[in-house]
C-alpha cells in the first residue's frame, strides 16, 4: 500500500505522519475519545474520513463549538429516527443544532405532547445504547428522490440544493453548495438499515458518542419559516458532553426561569401587557413606573454633565421623511403601516427618531463652533415585530430609546469616540453591570456606502476607541450596516447570559441624504460625521435586563419601596409612620405595612416583595427612639437610632450598592 503524508494540527503544535492509504481520521486520533471529528484544509469531515497525500488534519474535540454542534446535529438525527419510529406517518422538515441545543420539525396529525416527548426521549435512549453507526454516501440528485420520494419537504431542500439561505433557516446542516449526501443509521452488530435523512454532517461515529441529552418542549413552526407554508411541530432539545454538564445546563434553566422578566413583572406589580392594548405594548404600574423613572432620572442627569443638549420630536410624521431617510426602503416591513391624513397624505408611527434630529441639525445654520453636537432624547418608536418574536420587554413593538445622535467634524471624530465609549461603559457600571466585551462591526464588502478611505478611518478609529478600554474585542467581520461600522457593548448579567447593549455608530448615509452642513473655519460649507449611540437600546429592554439581572431584587437606589416599617403590634404603627415621615423628607421611599397581618407575615410579604430594608419597631425601640433593621439576606441589628436608620438608607441609595 501506498504512503500518505499528512500533517496533524494541533493548537500551535505541528506534527507531520505518514500513513497508509485507506488510514482514517479516526485512526490517527485513536485513543482519544473526545475527539469526535476532524477538520481537514478547513473543512468538517466525519472521522470516518480516509486522509489524502497532504491534507492537513486538526482534530474537533466534543466541547469545541464544531463538536458541540456535530453532537447536537447528531442528537436531532436520534431524536427524528425516534419520531419515525413512533410515529410512522411523520414527515421530515429540518433539524439544525442552534444555540445551547438542537431542534427538528416534523408534519404530524396532532401537536406533540408532554407524554409524548417522554415516549420520544425514551426511543432515543434505546437508540444511542444500541450504539448505531452513522455512515455517510455521496448521491445524485435523482437518486435521492427516489429514496425520499415520501418526504415531501426533503424533496423541496433537493430542489433548493446550493441555495440553503433561500432554503430555511438551519437548511445548511441538511444540504450546502457541493454534493448531496445522506447519512444512514446502521445497526452495530449487523449492518443493517436502522434509518437514513438527507445530511450534510459531519456527525459523530455512533449514536453511543452522544453522552448526555434532554428534550425540553415542542411548539409549532412554519415551514422555511412562511406563514405562506404548512405549519409542523417543532421539538427542542440539547444535548452536552457530559451528564454533569447537561445538570448544569438545566440548573441554569431553571435559574433564568425564576428571573424572568414578564414572571417577575407579574408578581412584584411592576408592568404587564394587556390584551386589550396588543402584543409587545407594555404598560408600567406604580412600583415600575418608580424604577423606570428613576432610571430615566439619573440617566438625564449623567447626560447634562456631559455636554448633551435634550430634545423632543413627535411620535408620528408624513411618509416623507422616511422616504428621505431610506427606511421605507429598508425598513418598512418592520414600521406599522401607514394613516391616510390631510387628503391622502401617508403619516406613519417612527420606527427611529434619527431623522427628526437631523431637521432639529438643520432648522438653522451652524457653525464648527457649535460642534460636537450631542442631542439627545428618550424617545418613543414603533415597530411591527411579528408575533413569533415579540417577548415581554426584550422584544416590544412600542418602545423608548435612550436616543443619542452627535455631529462633529472629521477632526474631532476620534476624541468624541473615545469619551463616548466611555460615558457609556461607565453609565452602564453605575446600573450594575460589571462585565463587559466590544464587538466591532466592520463593512459588507458587498453592502456599503461611502468611500474606503472613510470606511478605513471611521473603522480603524472604533477600533482605537475600544482597545483603550481595555477589554475583550470580538471583530464581526461584513456585521455592519451599509452606512457606517459599529461598535456593541456586550454585557454578562449575574447568572453569565450576555446581552447586547449599547451602540454607537458612524453614519456616513443621513448627513448626505438631508445635505447636513456646517461652517468651517475657513467660511467653506462641510458635511458632518454623524454618530448613532443608542445607551440603553431601549428603557423596556434594559429595565427587563435589570430585572433578570438582579432577579427583582434592585439596590437600594432603584427599588419601588426602598424601606417598609414593620410594626410588632397595631401600637407602634404611628411611631413608624413618623419613621417614614423624616425619611420621605430626605427624598426616600418608604411605606408602612399597617395591615392586620401578623409581624411574621409581614416580614414574608417584604421578602417577597424583595424590599432592601425592613425597619422593624417595638415597645424598646419605641422607649428609645430607635428601630431594628432586618435585611434581605435575613441579618439584623437592633437598637438603631432613627436619625442612623435614616442616614443608613440614605448613604446606601446614595452610594447605589446592593444590599
Amino acid at each position: 500500500m501506498a504512503d500518505v503524508r499528512v500533517i496533524i494540527q494541533r493548537d500551535s503544535e505541528r506534527e507531520e505522519r505518514v500513513v497508509t492509504t485507506g488510514t482514517t481520521a479516526a485512526d490517527l486520533f485513536a485513543g482519544d475519545r473526545s475527539v469526535v471529528a476532524a477538520r481537514v484544509g478547513g473543512r468538517l469531515k466525519d472521522l470516518a474520513y480516509a486522509v489524502a497525500d497532504g491534507d492537513e488534519v486538526e482534530p474537533v474535540e466534543i466541547s469545541s463549538e464544531d463538536g458541540l454542534n456535530i453532537l447536537r446535529h447528531s442528537t436531532a438525527h436520534v431524536m427524528a429516527q425516534a419520531v419515525q419510529d413512533l410515529f410512522p406517518e411523520a414527515k421530515l422538515g429540518i433539524g439544525p443544532p442552534v444555540k445551547d441545543g438542537f431542534y427538528y420539525d416534523f408534519d404530524v396529525a396532532e401537536p406533540f405532547t408532554p407524554d409524548d416527548l417522554k415516549r420520544i426521549e425514551k426511543r432515543m435512549q434505546e437508540i444511542v445504547k444500541r450504539g448505531q453507526r452513522f455512515s455517510r454516501r455521496v448521491t445524485g440528485d435523482e437518486e435521492a428522490r427516489e429514496e425520499l420520494a415520501g418526504e415531501p419537504y426533503k424533496l423541496e431542500l433537493i430542489g433548493l440544493k446550493g441555495n440553503a439561505a433561500e432554503a430555511a433557516e438551519g437548511a445548511s446542516a441538511e444540504v450546502g453548495a457541493g454534493e448531496l449526501t445522506i447519512y444512514d443509521n446502521l445497526d452495530a452488530k449487523t449492518g443493517e438499515l436502522c434509518w437514513k435523512d438527507l445530511c450534510r454532517g459531519p456527525h459523530l461515529p455512533t449514536t453511543r458518542n452522544i453522552p448526555a441529552f434532554k428534550l425540553m418542549r415542542s411548539a409549532a413552526a412554519y415551514w422555511r419559516g412562511s406563514e405562506k407554508n404548512p405549519q409542523l411541530q417543532r421539538i427542542y432539545g440539547t444535548a452536552w458532553p457530559s451528564k454533569d454538564e447537561l445538570k448544569a445546563y438545566l440548573e441554569f434553566l431553571a435559574e433564568a426561569e425564576k428571573r424572568d422578566h414578564r414572571r417577575l413583572g407579574a408578581e412584584l406589580d411592576l408592568f404587564s401587557v394587556p390584551e386589550d392594548i396588543g402584543s409587545g405594548l407594555a404598560v408600567f404600574h406604580p412600583r415600575g413606573g418608580i424604577i423606570r423613572r428613576t432610571m430615566e432620572d439619573y440617566s438625564r442627569r449623567r447626560h447634562e454633565e456631559a455636554g448633551y443638549e435634550f430634545v423632543y420630536t413627535p411620535h408620528a410624521t408624513k411618509g416623507k421623511l422616511f422616504e428621505k431617510s431610506g427606511h421605507l426602503d429598508w425598513y418598512a416591513d418592520g414600521m406599522y403601516p401607514p394613516m391616510q391624513l390631510d387628503e391622502g397624505v401617508d403619516y406613519y408611527l417612527k420606527p427611529m427618531n434619527c431623522p427628526m434630529h437631523n431637521l432639529i441639525f438643520d432648522a438653522r445654520g451652524r457653525s464648527y463652533r457649535e460642534l460636537p453636537l450631542r442631542l439627545f432624547e428618550f424617545g418613543t418608536v414603533y415597530r411591527y415585530e411579528k408575533s413569533g418574536v415579540v417577548h415581554g420587554l426584550t422584544r416590544a413593538r412600542g418602545f423608548t430609546q435612550d436616543d443619542a445622535h452627535i455631529y462633529c467634524t472629521k477632526e474631532q471624530m476620534a476624541d468624541e469616540l473615545d469619551s463616548l465609549l466611555t460615558f457609556v461603559l461607565n453609565l452602564l457600571r453605575d446600573y450594575g453591570l460589571e462585565d463587559f466585551y466590544l464587538e466591532l462591526s466592520t463593512k459588507d464588502p458587498e453592502k456599503f456606502i461611502g468611500t474606503d478611505e472613510n470606511w478605513e478611518e471611521a473603522t480603524e478609529t472604533l477600533r482605537r476607541a475600544a482597545e483603550k478600554q481595555g477589554l475583550e474585542l470580538v471583530m464581526d467581520p461584513g456585521g455592519a450596516a451599509f452606512y457606517g461600522p459599529k461598535i456593541s457593548v456586550q454585557a454578562r448579567d449575574a447568572i453569565g447570559r450576555t446581552w447586547q447593549m449599547s451602540t454607537i455608530q458612524v453614519d456616513f448615509n443621513l448627513p448626505e441624504r438631508f445635505d447636513l452642513e456646517y461652517t468651517a473655519p475657513d467660511g467653506s460649507r462641510q458635511r458632518p460625521v454623524m454618530i448613532h449611540r443608542a445607551l440603553f437600546g431601549s428603557i423596556e429592554r434594559f429595565f427587563a435586563v435589570l430585572l433578570e439581572h438582579y432577579a427583582g431584587a434592585f439596590p437600594a437606589w432603584l427599588a419601588p419601596v426602598q424601606a417598609v416599617g414593620i410594626p410588632i403590634g397595631d401600637t407602634h404603627v404611628p411611631y413608624l409612620e413618623e419613621f417614614a415621615a423624616k425619611a420621605k423628607a430626605k427624598g426616600l421611599r418608604v411605606e408602612v405595612d399597617s395591615s392586620s397581618d401578623r409581624m411574621q407575615k409581614k416580614i414574608r410579604n417584604a421578602q417577597k416583595s424583595k424590599v432592601p430594608f425592613m425597619v422593624i419597631a417595638g415597645d424598646e425601640d419605641m422607649a428609645n427612639g430607635a428601630v431594628s433593621f432586618r435585611y434581605r439576606d435575613g441579618s439584623q441589628k437592633n437598637g438603631v437610632p432613627v436619625d442612623e436608620a435614616i442616614a443608613e438608607i440614605a448613604k446606601a441609595v446614595e452610594d447605589r450598592v446592593q444590599v
